[in-house]
C-alpha cells in the first residue's frame, strides 16, 4: 500500500486546512516544490496535489506553482491533482505539462456527462474524489450534501471507466481523529478499482489496520497533516504499508 504526501497549496504556498475550511489554512511551506522533493527523497511512490483556490473558483488558479512541482518531480513517481478541474480543456493542459493523473470531485457529481467525456478521452488518467458525510456524497468544497449514497455513485463512475478512486470521510479530514477504516474497507469491496482512503489519518496504527485491506482493493493512504505537524513519521508509515 502506498502512503501519498498531500500538497494542498493555496495561494502558492503549501498549507493544511481544517475539514476543508480556507479561513482555517496553516502555512508549512511557501515552497511547494521543494516540499515535493523533501517528499521524494524520502520515498514517496506518488503524490497528491490540490489546487485549493481552483476548487472553491472552479478553475484553476495555481498553475504555476504546479507547474514547478511538475519540474522537480518529472517522471520519476506518479502526480495526481484536483480542484477546480471542470473542463476536458484543463485536463488536457494539465496532462501536457506532466501531471500523471487528474481528480474529479464536484464536477462529477454534479456533471456525470463531463466524466463520462473526460474518462473516454484521457483513458487511464482520470481518477474521482469521493466526499462523504455518513455515508452520503457531499460536494462544492464540502458545503453542500447530496442525497447520492456513496457506493451506488462510485459504481456508476467505476462503469465510467475512471482509473481509482479516493474516499474521504469529511467528518475527519485535518481533525487527525483516524481515518474510517470501516466505510473505506467497504467501498473497497465493493469495487473492482482500487480505492485511496483520505481524511484523518493520524497514526501507524490507522496505516496498519488500512494495510490488512491492500488486498481488498485499498491502493493507498493520503496523509497530510500527520506528516506536517509530525504525528506520523513518513518513513515509519512507508515500512507500516508494507506490512513490515
Amino acid at each position: 500500500m502506498q502512503i501519498i504526501p498531500a500538497i494542498d497549496i493555496k495561494d502558492g504556498n503549501c498549507v493544511r486546512l481544517k475539514q476543508g475550511e480556507m479561513q482555517s489554512a496553516t502555512v508549512f511551506s511557501e515552497d511547494p516544490a521543494a516540499m515535493a522533493r523533501h517528499w521524494l527523497d524520502l520515498g514517496a511512490e506518488r503524490l497528491h496535489l490540490v489546487d485549493l483556490n481552483g476548487a472553491f473558483a472552479g478553475k484553476p488558479k495555481n498553475e504555476m506553482a504546479i507547474r514547478e512541482v511538475v519540474s522537480v518531480i518529472g517522471e520519476e513517481i506518479p502526480i495526481q491533482l484536483g480542484g477546480g478541474i471542470r473542463d476536458l480543456d484543463t485536463i488536457e493542459r494539465y496532462l501536457d505539462d506532466g501531471i500523471t493523473f487528474v481528480i474529479i470531485g464536484t464536477a462529477a457529481v454534479k456533471n456525470p456527462g463531463f466524466l463520462h467525456d473526460a474518462c473516454y478521452a484521457f483513458p487511464g488518467h482520470i481518477i474521482v474524489g469521493l466526499d462523504a458525510r455518513e455515508g452520503k456524497v457531499a460536494t462544492d468544497g464540502w458545503s453542500k450534501m447530496t442525497g447520492h449514497d456513496v457506493v451506488d455513485l462510485a459504481k456508476k463512475f467505476e462503469d465510467y471507466g475512471v482509473e481509482a478512486l479516493i474516499y474521504t470521510d469529511i467528518g475527519r479530514d485535518g481533525m487527525l481523529t483516524g481515518v474510517n477504516i470501516e466505510a473505506t474497507a467497504k467501498l473497497a469491496r465493493e469495487l473492482r478499482i482500487p480505492v485511496i482512503a483520505s481524511g484523518g489519518i493520524n497514526s501507524l496504527k490507522d496505516i496498519k489496520e488500512l494495510a490488512s485491506f491492500e488486498s481488498e482493493g485499498v491502493l493507498g493512504a493520503i496523509a497530510g497533516r500527520s506528516l506536517y505537524e509530525g504525528t506520523l513519521d513518513f518513513k515509519a508509515a512507508l515500512k507500516a504499508a508494507k506490512g513490515k
